[in-house]
């Protein structure tokens, strides 16, 4: 059984940085596309920014040259440094998994390993 267990978020003023990072346990499959979602008060799920085994990884426009997703496979852990982060960061961080290949654009609906997600608040 896969399990994602999130840990990092935190509350932070504007042009702060966070790093989250993402302990998996039971991936048990070849590889795995591994990403992060996030959900804004009020607002719907978006993808933030996946990886897979294979190194490829790809980002939403609006944290392009500001987050820089990794993973450490020894770790069985995955990481998302976020840098000159904005009050419209605010959100609900979730980790997912689901097999194969990373694809653009990332949907949620395709994961099917979800963790329990790490808040971040950015204020201005």
């Amino acid at each position: 059984q896969v399990h994602l267990v999130e840990s990092g978020g935190g509350s932070v003023q504007a042009g702060g940085s966070l790093r989250l990072s993402c302990a998996a346990s039971g991936l048990t499959e070849s590889t795995y596309c591994m990403g992060w979602f996030r959900q804004p008060p009020g607002k719907e799920r978006e993808a933030v920014a996946g990886i897979d085994r294979g190194g490829y990884a790809t980002y939403t426009d609006s944290v392009k040259g500001r987050f820089t997703i990794s993973q450490d496979r020894a770790k069985n852990t995955l990481y998302l440094q976020m840098n000159a982060l904005k009050p419209e960061d605010t959100a609900m961080y979730y980790c997912a998994a689901v097999a194969g290949w990373c694809y653009a654009p990332m949907v949620g609906g395709r994961f099917l390993h979800w963790g329990q997600g790490t808040q971040v608040t950015v204020s201005s």
